[in-house]
C-alpha cells in the first residue's frame, strides 16, 4: 500500500503535507452536552460540539479530515448515538455513521442516500472545500422531460405506498372541548388531526394549529363572544360552526379551511394526492378507506403529506438522477421559491421576516396575512436566528399558558423559549432551522424537504446566514408538476 516507487529514496527536502478537508458535523436532536468521536480520532478523543446560534438544540463542530472513508458517532449526555438520517453501518463500535471525502472536491458524491456517502445537514452553512463546476443552463426541453418522468412515476404509484409498516394516526371527536383538543395536539406532538363525527359515522374535517391561532386572536378581541371559560366546554363542532363568522370578522384573510373535508383513497395516484394538497392549500390529506360504496364504514389509514410523496420520488430516482437533468441545477437557476428582492427589483414577492423583539400578536397576524406556515426570525442584519411556525402556537396549550399571557406583550423570543422549555415531543428539537444555499442543487433541497416535519428551507448566504429566500414543499411540487 505504501510501496516505494521510482522516486523513492531521492530528494526528501520537499515535504508533502497531508490534505485536510474542513468538514462540518451537525447533531440536530438536542441534548445538554454533545461530543463527536470517530475513526479520525482513533475513537480516543471526544471533540466538544457547540450549540448553533439561535438553535440551541442543534450542535455543530468543524473538524479537518483527510480524504477517504471515516466512521463517527455522537456522545450525547453520556450516551452513544448515531444519526439515523445519515449513512450508517454496523461496526466494531455498534451502529456508526460513515462519510467519504474524495481527494478531488469536484468528485464528491452528489446524491445523498442511505446507500451512498452523504453529508446532508453537514454542509448547510459553509463548504469552503467544495468548488462546483459551472453547470450549463438547462433547456426547456430538459425541464419538460424531467417533469414528464416524475409525473409518470407519480401516476403509476398509489397513496397506499405512503402507508408505514407500523404507526398511529390520532383522530379527535367533534364533541371534544376545544381546550382539551389542543392539549392533545400539544401532548402528542402533532400539528393537525382529523375530526370524527360519531352521529354521521364519518370524518368531517381537520383541526390544526391554524384553528388555535384563530381562537387565540378571538380571545384577544375585546368584542369577542368567546371567553376563556367557554373553552372548557366549547366543542370543536361549535367552533367549526362559528369559524366562518370569525373569518368574516377578520376580513377573510387566510387560514380559512375548505368547507368539505379534503381526503384521498388508498388507491388514488400519488399525483392526485399531491394535486389535492396544492390546489386546496392544505398541509395534509387523510387517506381514508371505505368498505361500502356510499362512503360509510370509513377507516383512517394515514395522513399524507408532500414530504412523504417527495421521499418516494427521491428514493425512486436516487440511482438514476442523470435521467432528470433538473436535479443537478442550483435552485437559484430555477423558477423556485420566494426570494428577497435585490436592489431595484419590485416584481418579487416579499419574504416576511421578524425580529426577536416582535410581539407574538404581530407574528400571528403576519402568518395570517402572508398566508404562510412559518416566518424566519432574524437579527438586525437579516441573519437567521430561528423560525416561528404555525405549529409552535400549540406550546401555549400547556398548563393553559394562553390564559396567562397577552399576545401583544409576549415577544417572539419569549414564545420560542416557552416552546423549548415545555415541548415533550420535539416541535423545537432538531428540525427548526433547516437551511440551504442558493447554490445547492435541486436534488439536495428535495432530500432535505423529504424529512418528516420539514416543510420549508430557509435559503441563507454562506457564512453570514443572511436570509436570501425560502423554498417550500409547495414550491417544489408546483415546479415539478408544472
Amino acid at each position: 500500500m505504501f510501496g516505494s516507487g521510482p522516486d523513492a529514496g531521492q530528494d526528501n527536502s520537499v515535504v508533502t503535507r497531508p490534505v485536510l478537508i474542513p468538514t462540518l458535523f451537525v447533531w440536530s436532536y438536542g441534548g445538554r452536552r454533545v461530543f463527536l468521536s470517530g475513526s479520525f480520532t482513533r475513537w480516543l478523543e471526544h471533540i466538544p460540539m457547540s450549540p448553533m446560534e439561535g438553535c440551541p438544540t442543534v450542535f455543530q463542530v468543524v473538524w479537518k479530515l483527510t480524504p477517504g472513508y471515516h466512521q463517527y458517532k455522537f456522545f450525547v449526555d453520556g450516551e452513544w448515538r448515531h444519526d439515523e438520517r445519515q449513512p450508517f453501518v454496523s461496526g466494531n463500535y455498534g451502529m456508526v455513521n460513515t462519510i467519504f471525502l474524495a481527494r478531488e472536491p469536484d468528485v464528491t458524491p452528489l446524491i445523498c442516500s442511505s446507500e451512498t456517502p452523504a453529508r446532508s445537514n453537514m454542509d448547510v452553512d459553509n463548504d469552503p472545500f467544495i468548488h462546483l463546476e459551472a453547470i450549463p443552463k438547462i433547456s426547456e426541453a430538459d425541464i419538460n422531460s424531467s417533469r414528464h418522468r416524475i409525473s409518470d412515476f407519480l401516476l403509476a404509484h398509489s397513496a397506499y405506498e405512503l402507508l408505514p409498516e407500523s404507526g398511529k394516526v390520532i383522530a379527535l371527536d367533534v364533541n371534544l372541548p376545544v381546550k382539551q383538543a389542543f392539549h392533545i395536539l400539544y401532548e402528542q406532538g402533532i400539528p393537525v388531526a382529523p375530526l370524527w363525527d360519531f352521529c354521521k359515522g364519518q370524518f368531517v374535517g381537520m383541526l390544526s394549529a391554524s384553528d388555535f391561532i384563530l381562537i387565540l386572536r378571538e380571545l384577544g378581541n375585546h368584542g369577542s363572544n368567546l371567553t376563556e371559560e367557554e373553552l372548557e366546554t366549547h366543542t370543536i363542532a361549535a367552533w367549526k360552526e362559528g369559524k366562518s363568522q370569525v373569518n368574516r370578522q377578520m376580513g377573510g384573510c387566510g387560514l380559512s379551511s375548505p368547507r368539505n373535508l379534503v381526503y384521498a383513497g388508498p388507491y388514488d395516484s400519488l399525483k392526485d394526492v399531491a394535486s389535492k394538497i396544492l390546489q386546496k392549500k392544505v398541509a395534509t390529506v387523510p387517506i381514508i378507506h371505505s368498505s361500502s360504496q356510499d362512503g360509510s364504514f370509513q377507516q383512517l389509514l394515514h395522513l399524507a403529506s408532500l414530504s412523504g410523496i417527495l421521499k418516494c420520488i427521491c428514493r425512486h430516482f436516487r440511482h438514476s438522477s442523470s435521467s432528470l437533468p433538473i436535479l443537478q441545477q442550483p435552485i437559484s437557476a430555477l423558477p423556485l421559491g420566494t426570494w428577497v428582492p435585490k436592489i431595484g427589483e419590485s416584481n418579487r414577492r416579499h419574504v416576511a421576516m421578524l425580529r426577536q423583539s416582535a410581539s407574538l400578536s404581530t407574528a400571528l397576524s403576519l402568518l395570517v396575512q402572508a398566508e404562510v406556515s412559518s416566518i424566519p426570525v432574524v437579527d438586525d442584519n437579516d441573519s437567521l436566528l430561528d423560525i416561528y411556525c404555525r405549529s409552535d402556537i400549540t406550546a401555549l396549550a400547556k398548563d393553559k399558558a394562553y390564559a396567562q399571557i397577552r399576545l401583544d406583550e409576549m415577544s417572539i423570543h419569549q414564545a420560542l423559549q416557552l416552546g423549548q422549555d415545555s415541548s415533550p415531543y420535539g416541535f423545537f428539537s432538531g428540525q427548526r432551522c433547516q437551511m440551504c444555499l442558493r447554490s445547492d442543487p435541486l436534488h439536495k433541497v428535495m432530500e432535505r424537504l423529504s424529512n418528516p416535519g420539514v416543510r420549508r428551507l430557509v435559503i441563507v448566504e454562506a457564512g453570514s446566514k443572511r436570509v436570501e429566500g425560502i423554498v417550500s414543499l409547495s414550491d417544489v411540487f408546483g415546479f415539478l408538476l408544472g
